[in-house]
């Protein structure tokens, strides 16, 4: 796995970041995904960095322009994703980096995830990410999420793929 970080004129080395924002788009969090926050956090402040884990919980829709519960995630699906994000932090914890999280449901996964980076005044944001598509093809897929985040956000977005 490696990862790729926008470009926002760092030089070399990533700077260290107090308030980072783990997100997921309703993929499992990988190990990676954990190691690239370690490295990211910066632990020589005076206060330890903080992670806020996000996980989406895909609603489908709107029948007739009003909420269907067909259309909504089910309760499978929901526990599903709170499962990814107490396991995230465990896992950020055992790295020695205090975490909260937190499920959202939405049809507006990128929009969600820029709202919850300025409202916790995250530094940077790191998701998951499958390789870069076409855009005409990629602005169809759920799973090229994570890089509309990347051309969205106003912090860094550093998004760890998986290579062929």
């Amino acid at each position: 796995m490696t990862s790729r970080g926008q470009d926002q004129g760092f030089a070399g080395e990533d700077p260290g970041f107090a308030r980072i924002l783990l997100a997921t788009e309703g993929r499992a969090i990988p190990d990676a995904a954990i190691a690239r926050v370690s490295e990211l956090a910066d632990r020589s402040g005076p206060t330890p960095p903080r992670v806020r884990v996000l996980a989406i919980a895909r609603v489908h829709g709107v029948a007739f322009g009003l909420p269907n519960p067909g259309l909504m995630p089910t309760r499978q699906e929901l526990a599903d994703q709170r499962e990814f994000v107490a396991s995230a932090i465990k896992r950020l914890k055992r790295e020695g980096l205090p975490a909260t999280g937190h499920v959202f449901g939405t049809r507006k996964a990128t929009a969600r995830i820029c709202q919850e980076a300025v409202k916790y005044e995250c530094q940077a944001i790191v998701m998951a990410a499958d390789p870069d598509r076409n855009r005409v093809v990629a602005d169809m897929l759920w799973s090229q999420e994570p890089q509309r985040v990347r051309r969205r956000a106003t912090v860094p977005v550093f998004l760890v793929v998986e290579e062929p």
